[in-house]
């Protein structure tokens, strides 16, 4: 069964794999073997990865009941490497 947690999990997954990706072997890619088209692979579908991610934590916020700190939290998990694993791990891994 999908639900938007489920949704979100997998989102936030592909989003940190995805930006791993782009960070440690893509980007030295493009600056030390001059070879940019990795970069431009990984560009847009982790840049769609993303705003899903953020669009898909506001829905979930009420849902959720987050507090503004948990909140950010999540916002903020976005933007650092391994920050979604970690998100996942802290406050998605809801035990049915």
């Amino acid at each position: 069964m999908f639900s938007f947690l489920n949704i979100f999990r997998i989102v936030a997954f592909l989003e940190g794999v995805s930006y791993i990706l782009l960070l440690f072997i893509a980007t030295p890619i493009k600056y030390f073997l001059e070879e940019p088209k990795y970069v431009k692979m990984l560009g847009m579908p982790h840049g769609l990865l993303f705003i899903g991610y953020i669009i898909l934590a506001f829905m979930l916020k009420p849902e959720l009941r987050w507090t503004k700190k948990e909140f950010g939290s999540v916002l903020l998990a976005a933007i650092i490497p391994f920050g979604t694993f970690y998100i996942d791990r802290k406050y998605l891994n809801v035990k049915a």
